[in-house]
């Protein structure tokens, strides 16, 4: 209860917030966490501005604080953002230190100390070619770090930048509005000179002249460009399938189209059982549609998760009314029939194709970028043009955590990526060196996921799956290379520290 949490402005024992640790209290409403490093002490706003999750039940790394959610990072010094997801900064309160004691006082006015001048030779114009997580994080990154110069941000989207994980989760459900989609207001882009460009696509890049062409024949010139095209849905050619009965979900305009079906929907068919597609399942669940799920493959996620989480979802989804189809696939369409391969044919009002994204890389392809099945990036995040940067899903990067290249499709590492490479692009020479984090939401089941395990020998489980309290380490020759965790948002935050290090969590 709020009553019980110490009022910090009539003080508090400085011993009672232990070195590294933390301590929840009040400042009259507000919830402010002090946090304390050595004889350093800080005080800060307890909830994390992504999605709000308490930041006491963190970890502070040096002076910084994480989020025990989805792993932003904050300065406890300035309040400052860190690291994505977040993008706004967090408030701090004036610590004062009297015999033992500790004292919150007055609320401290917003500071830029983080900001850093670019360096003389900052692009006189950088554009970003994409509209998505990546794209966005670099154009916030660059102004906040300072440059002041032509920014233009490129988008075939037809909406600003928004949300796109909530797509498939809690707007698909119908429990988180519109207007919380918006990765920022209005006004933001404007406010910052963000020349947004939507409904626009790349027609042709010329890397030598520094050039671009918009399929409606504008041009653009530019000193530095980030490449940040995203990926596309796999469309699996279907007989029978058409833009109204086949959905894909990628963008808002997507996630409109289904939700205006699923209105009057009774049952859907969801092809595939990618974290996309069962994440969709759960909110069309909550919405009170049947589904059914067919997918290749014999345990869901099992490439990614293992047999046993994988088994463990689909039982989930089960207990929720999901039907599920395994080990096939759609073999044609027919009026509001979809037969399977096996036979069956079950009743649909629509098709939502869940089976997988390919990364954009025709444009850097065409343009003489170097490529493999993605587009190809140094430790700085450089592609093989001077001054062409690439970030996000399309972006395969020496990883110096496996000692191998690899190429992962996740939002937050998506923003990360654009971060540096924003740096970068200012001349700051900042190697990439972010540990892979993703989490996944099923009903009122959380999975988060740190590291990266392409394959593994082992997975080592600690605690009660069952009672949705466990930890699951993949592990290669005996070293961890990813964990997954339900329930245990701290041992997730830890993992990812002892991945950084190079330790083995």
């Amino acid at each position: 209860m709020e009553s019980a949490l110490p009022n910090l402005e009539s003080g508090i024992s400085f011993a009672a917030v232990p070195d590294r640790g933390m301590l929840l209290g009040l400042v009259g409403d507000e919830r402010v966490v002090v946090a304390r490093q050595g004889d350093d002490v800080f005080a800060v706003s307890a909830g994390c501005t992504h999605y709000h999750a308490s930041l006491s039940d963190g970890t502070i790394v040096g002076d910084t604080i994480r989020c025990p959610m989805h792993h932003a990072c904050f300065s406890l010094r300035t309040g400052a953002v860190l690291r994505s997801p977040a993008m706004d900064p967090i408030a701090c309160w004036r610590v004062e230190r009297t015999s033992g004691k500790l004292f919150v006082r007055e609320k401290l006015a917003p500071t830029t100390s983080e900001t850093r001048a670019p360096l003389p030779s900052a692009p006189h114009s950088i554009v970003i070619v994409g509209g998505g997580a990546a794209g966005f994080a670099a154009a916030a990154t660059l102004r906040r770090e300072g440059y002041e110069n032509q920014l233009t941000l490129i988008s075939a989207d037809d909406s600003p930048p928004y949300d796109r994980p909530n797509l498939s989760k809690d707007y698909l459900a119908g429990t988180a509005p519109e207007d919380w989609m918006p990765l920022r207001a209005p006004e933001f882009n404007s406010k910052n000179r963000i020349d947004l460009v939507l409904n626009a696509r790349v027609a042709s890049l010329d890397a030598k002249s520094k050039r671009l062409k918009l399929d409606s024949g504008r041009e653009f010139g530019f000193d530095s460009l980030l490449l940040a095209t995203g990926a596309e849905p796999v469309r699996i050619p279907i007989p029978g399938a058409t833009p109204d009965n086949v959905h894909y979900l990628r963008t808002f305009a997507d996630c409109r189209a289904i939700l205006v079906k699923s209105n009057h929907a009774k049952q859907v068919v969801i092809l595939g059982a990618s974290f996309i597609a069962l994440e969709a399942a759960a909110s069309l669940r909550t919405r009170g549609v049947s589904v059914h799920v067919v997918g290749k493959e014999n345990v869901p996620m099992e490439r990614v998760l293992g047999t046993q989480l994988g088994k463990f979802i689909q039982q989930l989804h089960e207990s929720h009314g999901v039907v599920f189809r395994l080990g096939m696939t759609i073999e044609g369409i027919a009026d509001r029939t979809v037969k399977l391969t096996d036979g069956t044919q079950l009743d649909a009002d629509f098709v939502i194709a869940g089976v997988g994204v390919r990364p954009s890389t025709q444009l850097a392809e065409n343009a003489g970028l170097a490529t493999d099945r993605s587009v190809v990036v140094d430790e700085y995040l450089q592609t093989s043009a001077s001054g062409i940067y690439a970030a996000g899903d399309i972006v395969q990067w020496p990883d110096p955590h496996t000692g191998t290249r690899i190429r992962v499709e996740h939002w937050v590492l998506a923003q990360r990526q654009a971060e540096v490479a924003a740096r970068n692009m200012l001349g700051r020479r900042e190697k990439f060196d972010a540990v892979p984090f993703f989490w996944s939401q099923h009903y009122d089941v959380t999975i988060n996921y740190v590291g990266h395990a392409a394959s593994w020998d082992a997975i080592k489980v600690d605690g009660d799956l069952a009672a949705r309290d466990c930890a699951f380490r993949y592990q290669l020759g005996g070293r961890t290379l990813a964990v997954a965790t339900i329930g245990r948002d701290r041992v997730n935050l830890k993992a990812e520290l002892a991945l950084e290090s190079g330790g083995n969590p």
